[in-house]
Parts: C-alpha cells; structure tokens; sequence
C-alpha cells in the first residue's frame, strides 16, 4: 500500500561534496537537483503529501556564507519550479518560521504559496527555520490564548495547531546518509511513522531508492498498539 504521506531528511550533502573533493556549495546543488526529482517521482506515484526538511532552526549556527548559498538555491528553485509545480497540481506548503528569513526569501516562498494554493493533487511540505520541539510549544501557546479549559486541550486540539494542521501524520520518514534519529523533526506526527535509513548521502538518493523505501514500507505490519492477530 503506498503511504500518503513520506517526510524525508535530506542529509550528506556535505559529506557528498567531501567525498569528490568539491566545495559544500557543490553538494547543496546537487542536493536540490535530487529533491526535484524525488518531488517529481513522489507526484508520479500517487503520494499526497511530501514533506522535505530543508533548513531546520538549528542551521542557523552553520557559517553565514553557506547559509546564504542555501537560500539562493532555495529561491532559484522556487522561481525555476513554480510553472512546472502549478502543471504538476502540486501546492506548496511551508512548516515554520518564516519571519526570520531575508525579505527576497520570504516574498519568493510567499509568491510560490500563493500561486499555487489551488492545486490539489499533491501537497510539498518545506520544512524551514523548523524545529519540532518549537512546534509544539508554538501550539500550546495557541491553545493557551484560545481560552481553551484544561479538559478541552487533547492530541486532537494540539494536532489541530501544528504546521501539518488537515494533514495525516507521515506514514514514512525516510533519512538518508547513515545518520539514525529524527533531529527535531516531526516529533509528534512521528508517533507511528515507520522510519527508513539508508547510508546513501542526499545528492545520490534517485527515484530508485525512493522506490526501495516504498518497497520495504509495504513489507511493514503497522499495528498501531494492537496485535498481528488483530490487523
């Protein structure tokens, strides 16, 4: 069965560029060339929603020149993508905080959202300036203001104040590059996703290995607390 909903980490970018002795600059391109293409298989096979974590609250403390190459080609990819998002009816969705970012950023992200917010067929999720663990306070802080009682606040009124408010919890985290953990990422939608790691860094994750991923989800029993017996 195909999941309706895969959140990916993106990670190696760097240690990609290392490996071929290039600039980290080179590994972050190449990086968003493996996202429009996993965006493009995921849209071809049916998946609703993607969720992409591009640049987490703590990527802040990277050097400021690398971070700003990041949001050039987030910006370029968002110019060069927009047409071909709106053919494919894929709407862009951001998870976090926006405010922070350079004014240019935040008008390209905001175009981007606008003019896709018709589409329907897919929703990409750009997890930016996230963090899990703010998240979750950012909506009790919301629950707190909306006057709700102590007995009103349940995982269904906290769910209803997340970024991914409307939308199923993933299915499916995928990390690439060796690294096993959630580094902030989704932590309450990940109660019962089922999580795939493979060694292979970003750059090289192809529509292929997405394949394999999905391939080894449907071989999952997802019990949900109950037992095989029950399912």
């Amino acid at each position: 069965m195909m999941p309706r909903h895969v959140a990916i980490i993106m990670d190696g970018n760097g240690r990609w560029a290392k490996a071929r002795d290039l600039a980290r600059s080179e590994g972050h391109k190449a990086g968003t060339e493996a996202a429009k293409a996993i965006v493009e298989k995921s849209r071809e096979l049916g998946i609703k929603y993607l969720t992409l974590y591009t640049f987490s609250k703590e990527n802040w403390a990277r050097p400021k020149d690398e971070i700003a190459q990041l949001f050039n080609l987030l910006t370029v990819f968002l110019k060069k993508e927009l047409l071909n998002l709106c053919e494919q009816d894929i709407r862009l969705n951001v998870l976090g905080e926006l405010s922070d970012f350079p004014f240019g950023v935040k008008q390209v992200v905001a175009h981007t959202i606008k003019k896709t917010q018709h589409c329907s067929s897919m929703t990409l999720n750009l997890a930016l300036n996230y963090s899990g663990r703010d998240e979750l306070v950012r909506a009790c802080k919301k629950l707190i203001s909306s006057g709700l009682r102590e007995d009103q606040i349940t995982q269904e009124t906290i769910s209803e104040n997340l970024y991914t408010a409307g939308q199923p919890d993933p299915d499916l985290i995928i990390r690439t590059s060796g690294e096993q953990r959630l580094s902030n990422y989704l932590l309450f939608q990940a109660a019962y996703s089922e999580l795939y790691f493979t060694d292979v860094y970003w750059p090289d994750f192809t529509p292929d290995e997405l394949e394999k991923a999905l391939a080894d989800f449907t071989k999952r029993q997802r019990r949900f607390g109950k037992t095989g017996d029950q399912i």
